[in-house]
Order: C-alpha cells, then sequence, then structure tokens
C-alpha cells in the first residue's frame, strides 16, 4: 500500500527534530554534513524515531542547499550530501516506514542577497539529487514566504510523480506571514501539486491547533502539522525547549480532531514526543468531519515576558502596591486599550505596564501608547525597554525620548529573540544585555550618555528589573537578582506564579535583597490558556491541582474564567502573607479580569 493510499485510511506519524536533537548531542555547523562525516550518527537518530514509532522519516537535508551550504563552503557537496541522505534513511528505515527526501525554505531564514532565479536552481539541485535515490516523496517544510513554496511546488511537479508534502510556518495565529489566511495558503499549495499540506516550526502545538481549528476539510488533499515542542528560550546563549512529551500526547489527540493526518514533530522535539504522539493516534482512523471556528484578537498568544511596573515600594508605603500589565494593541484600534488603562487605575493600579513587542511580535510602540495613556488618562505608563530591536545608539535615543515625554518608570529586558516572532528574517541585536541596559540608565540618572558625554540633564529613571523563580535552581536565579541590584536595579517584576507553597520558598530566598519584589499572578481563562502556558512558554510552569481545575471546566468559557478569577484570588491571599507588591498580567486584553483583582487586592488590604 503506497503512502497517499495509507492516509487515506491511517492516522500516521512523523519523525521528530534531526537539527536541534543533534545539537543537545553537541554537534555544530552543517547538521547536513553529518551524512558523509558522521554517518552511524545520523542512522542512529532515524532509528531511534521508527523504534518510536514513526511511519515517515525524513532525509536530514533541511539546508542541503547550495546557497545555504555556502555558509560552510559545502556548495560543491551539495549533490552528494543529499543523496547520502536519503540512503541513510532508507538504511535505517523499518518495514512499515516512508522515506521522503527534505527540501527546506531559503527565504525569510537568512539575510541572503540572492535572486528568486538562484533560489530555484539551487531547489532544482536539491530535489534532481534527492529523487536520483528513489525516496517515497518529498517534503517542502518550513517555507516562509507563499511564493517561494509554490515555485518550488510546480518545478518538482515537473520532475516528479511522487507525493509531496508541503508544509509552511505561521506568521501569527490563523495566517501565513504576509497576512494570507492557513485556509487560502493551503488551498494554493493544493492547485500547485501539493497532495499533504500543513504547518511547521516557529510555533508549538498550541498555535498550530488554533490555526488549523479555521481549515475546513479539503477534497483530495491531506492534513499534516509537525509543530516545535514549545516557543524557544535562550539560556547561556542556547536555544532550548520545553521538556514535554506528555502533552504531545494530549495535543494529538486535538490535531486529529482537526481533520490532521500525519503529525510529526519539528524544533525541540524528540523520539519521546513522537512515541506519545504514535500512542495518541497511530492505527486510529483520520476524521472525516470538523467544525470551524473564527480566530479572534482574544486567541492570540499571551505575553511570555515578565512586564514592567512602575511603582518602586518602599517602607512608607501603607498598602499593597499593584502593578498590572496590559499589552498595547497589533492593530490601529487604539480605544479599547486606553479605555483599559483607565479602568485600570479606577480599580486602583498604580502603574500599568507595557511590553517591548514581547514575543518578537510588533505591536504598537509602546512608548507612543504611553504617551497616550499618560495624557489622555489618569494611569501612570510603566515601560518595557528590549535589548533586542536596538543598538546601543538606538537604545540610549530612545530612553532620552521616554524621559523627554516624562515617563520615568522603565522595565530593563533582555527581549524574546526574533525567532519566536512574526518576522523570522529579522535580527536580534543584543549589543547589550539587561544588565548592561540597568547600568545605562543608572549612568544617564547621573547626566551621561554611555560614552561618558555630559546630556546637559540628569534623568530621572527608576528601573525594574526581571525575575523569573519558575527554575529548578533558585538559589542560582537569586544571585542574578544580586547581580541585578549591584548594576542599578531598584525592585523586581516576577513571572507569574501558581504554587502556592512556592511563595514561602521565594521569600526566603529573596528576604535579603534590599529592593522590593512584584510578585507576578497571571489569571487563566481556559483549560487550553493554562495548558498553553505550561507547556509552551518559557518561564511559567503551573501546579497539576491548578491545571486540573481549570480542565474540569470544559468547555464552558464564563465557568473557566471564573475559576481562573478564583484561583488567582487565592494566589493573591497567599502573596500577600510574603509580599508588599502583587504583578497583575492581563490575558488577552481582558481588562475587566485584572482591574477586579486589583480592586480585591484593594479590599483585602482594608481587611489587614
Amino acid at each position: 500500500m503506497n503512502f497517499l493510499e495509507r492516509l487515506q485510511q491511517d492516522m500516521l506519524v512523523g519523525d521528530g527534530a534531526m537539527g536541534t536533537y543533534l545539537y543537545d548531542k553537541g554537534f555544530t555547523g552543517s547538521f547536513e554534513m553529518l551524512n558523509l562525516s558522521e554517518p552511524d550518527t545520523i542512522k542512529a537518530v532515524h532509528k531511534e524515531y521508527v523504534r518510536a514509532g514513526a511511519n515517515i522519516i525524513q532525509s536530514n537535508t533541511y539546508a542541503a542547499n547550495k546557497i545555504k551550504l555556502q555558509k560552510y563552503q559545502l556548495e560543491k557537496e551539495t549533490a552528494e550530501i543529499n543523496r547520502a541522505g536519503v540512503r541513510l534513511a532508507k538504511e535505517s528505515a523499518g518495514w512499515d516506514t516512508f522515506v521522503f527526501g527534505t527540501i527546506g525554505g531559503i527565504k525569510g531564514v537568512q539575510q541572503l542577497d540572492v535572486s528568486s532565479e538562484e533560489i530555484e536552481e539551487a531547489f532544482k539541485e536539491q530535489a534532481e539529487a534527492l529523487l536520483s535515490e528513489n525516496p517515497d516523496g518529498l517534503m517542502l517544510e518550513t517555507f516562509y514566504d507563499l511564493s517561494e513554496i509554490i515555485n518550488t511546488l510546480k518545478l518538482i511537479r515537473k520532475m516528479t510523480d511522487l507525493p509531496v508534502v508541503a508544509q509552511v510556518a505561521l506568521g501569527e495565529v490563523g495566517v501565513m506571514h504576509g497576512g494570507t489566511p492557513v485556509s487560502e495558503v493551503f488551498q494554493k499549495l493544493k492547485a500547485a501539486g501539493a497532495d499533504v499540506v500543513g504547518l511547521n516550526c516557529r510555533m508549538g502545538p498550541y498555535h498550530i491547533l488554533r490555526s488549523l481549528e479555521t481549515v475546513p476539510l479539503m477534497k483530495d488533499v491531506y492534513l499534516s502539522a509537525y509543530p516545535n515542542a514549545s516557543l524557544p528560550d535562550l539560556d547561556d546563549g542556547r536555544f532550548v525547549y520545553q521538556s514535554n512529551p506528555d502533552y504531545f500526547y494530549e495535543r494529538a489527540q486535538d490535531l486529529k480532531q482537526q481533520g490532521v493526518s500525519l503529525i510529526g514533530g519539528c524544533c525541540g522535539t524528540t523520539p519521546e514526543h513522537i512515541a506519545e504522539v504514535a500512542r495518541a493516534v497511530k492505527g486510529t482512523v483520520p476524521v472525516k468531519e470538523k467544525a470551524i471556528v473564527e480566530i479572534t484578537e482574544h486567541d492570540q498568544p499571551v505575553s511570555s515576558e515578565v512586564p514592567s511596573n512602575i511603582v518602586r515600594l518602599n517602607e512608607k508605603y501603607q498598602k499593597p502596591s499593584v502593578i498590572v500589565e496590559l499589552d498595547t494593541p497589533k492593530k490601529l484600534a487604539t480605544e479599547k486599550f486606553i479605555k483599559g488603562a483607565e479602568k485600570l487605575y479606577q480599580a486602583g493600579a498604580d502603574a500599568v505596564t507595557m511590553a517591548d513587542n514581547s514575543l518578537a511580535s510588533p505591536r504598537i510602540d509602546n512608548l507612543a501608547m504611553g504617551a497616550m495613556v499618560k495624557n489622555k488618562t489618569s494611569a501612570r505608563p510603566l515601560l518595557h525597554v528590549a535589548c533586542r530591536d536596538r543598538n546601543l545608539i538606538g537604545l540610549q535615543s530612545h530612553l532620552l525620548g521616554i524621559h523627554a515625554l516624562g515617563i520615568h518608570d522603565v522595565l530593563a529586558v533582555t527581549g524574546d529573540p526574533t525567532k519566536v516572532g512574526d518576522f523570522p528574517g529579522a535580527t536580534s541585536v543584543y549589543d547589550v544585555n539587561s544588565f548592561d541596559l540597568i547600568s545605562l540608565m543608572k549612568e544617564m540618572n547621573e547626566g551621561r550618555s554611555f560614552s561618558g558625554k555630559s546630556l546637559g540633564e540628569k534623568t530621572s529613571f527608576t528601573v525594574a528589573a526581571a525575575f523569573n523563580p519558575n527554575v529548578r535552581n533558585l538559589e542560582r536565579a537569586v544571585k542574578r537578582l544580586e547581580k541585578k541590584i549591584d548594576a542599578g536595579a531598584d525592585y523586581f517584576m516576577s513571572q507569574p506564579v501558581y504554587g502556592i507553597e512556592q511563595f514561602k520558598e521565594i521569600y526566603e530566598a529573596t528576604k535579603h535583597l534590599p529592593v522590593p519584589i512584584y510578585i507576578g499572578i497571571m489569571p487563566l481563562v481556559s483549560s487550553r490558556n493554562a495548558e498553553f502556558l505550561h507547556n509552551e512558554v518559557p518561564g511559567i510552569k503551573l501546579t497539576d491541582e491548578t491545571r486540573q481545575k481549570m480542565a474540569a471546566c470544559g468547555e464552558d468559557r464564563e465557568k473557566a474564567q471564573q475559576e481562573g478569577i478564583a484561583i488567582a484570588k487565592t494566589l493573591i491571599d497567599k502573596a500577600l502573607n510574603y509580599f508588599h507588591g502583587v504583578y497583575l498580567i492581563t490575558p488577552f486584553l481582558r481588562y475587566d479580569i485584572t482591574a477586579e483583582l486589583t480592586a480585591y487586592i484593594r479590599e483585602s488590604a482594608l481587611q489587614r
């Protein structure tokens, strides 16, 4: 039975990541060159995925085109690397395993000065080499540019009748980069000759699942999904992903219900993830009908960064201080945001904090929105400043502009890497890190620029710094806080905490610090929201009890929201036994929720 016949009647399981798996094993440089230099290593990885339950394994040839191989001066080895990739996969395959030759996208992944003709030539050379080893099909994956993948499909259809899987990367929920709806993208891929269309890379299961909910089932074409393990985090200069195989068991079942017939994994996934996918769906029958939902603004992911606050706690403050995060809009309509900022102030928020393009996704500039909040409401704005988007010149200029507009409360953050965001071709600047940025602002408070030149007057920044207490080694995290204090941090804002017992532990570990801590509380709005945060957002972990409570609400949105508020109030009550400041994070612009919690904190203070 051939591949397409199998898809018609069986759920099939793909393999997981090759590049990040090799990276975790200590390999660097061109992973595709390992087809020639370390063939036994590549075969061993393939066999791990076969043992885990993969029906389809891909050749280790994602970046094996001459344009990408030029980086390693390997362009002359292009054909042999691709041929070896297919041979190694075929030698590793089991009796029930299909082998697909893999071609990865070029545009948007690297900023390369190459023409469309050069890209087409590179893909043609790669495809010819792959096809010469007689794979069962070809897989096009991680394409960010729609015209590029369509042109590649048309090229391949002139070369072979073998099955082709065509997968693109999301820009944001429900759309590809450039704003084309996923359902429209899939129709175009089908028309260009794809047998299977789907999504892979950049996002974890949550966002891919949400996007596929908008896609109707199509005749004569199948759906695939190869999500990342999670959103990537940066740890000591290395990209890392959440280790969450159990989560993939649940999400694989959800993906099946959305009509997906082929499920595998991309960056960060391992044989353990694929084993859970196989356990969930292998050997079952694909669904033939599904409901379609409309993605709304509320479905957009919540920020994974610690929002900044603008009020510094001190011994004279006689009531709990509350900072509330409200993300600036992704679209040009600002009325709802301004209304929310005013309502939060009326509820008792000491400051409204705004992230700086969190998750590396563009929103209306937080400086512009901060100025509007200052001029149109009674709320006090607190701005995040990230190191990612501006070089040292731009950072100092930006800070001078913040001061000139009369805004003086700033949170210094490193910023999510651009790989997370909507512009995969964008680069991360990182001239400085958060420690350097804190020092820069303190130097400006002395009236000096980074280079020591006079600014003409002193700035008056109160500087917050981020704190992630959801780590295995809390002592190490506290050492980082001490270094940030040495750099000049005035107070800290923490990632959301969901464990009741954590508050005492955090307090005991930080009580020696001479500056206040605003402890993070983020209300949940659904079980899906809870599972996304727990499994895909770096720095956030929920307790099993919390996840179970949210899961018990099922699909009842109102019940889930009320349960989320009740959980948050319980956390607030416990947190105020140890901390004098609370940092509330507004989910999906639902400021009514954080306004209610802000009022609850104020009322609780009167009873203490």
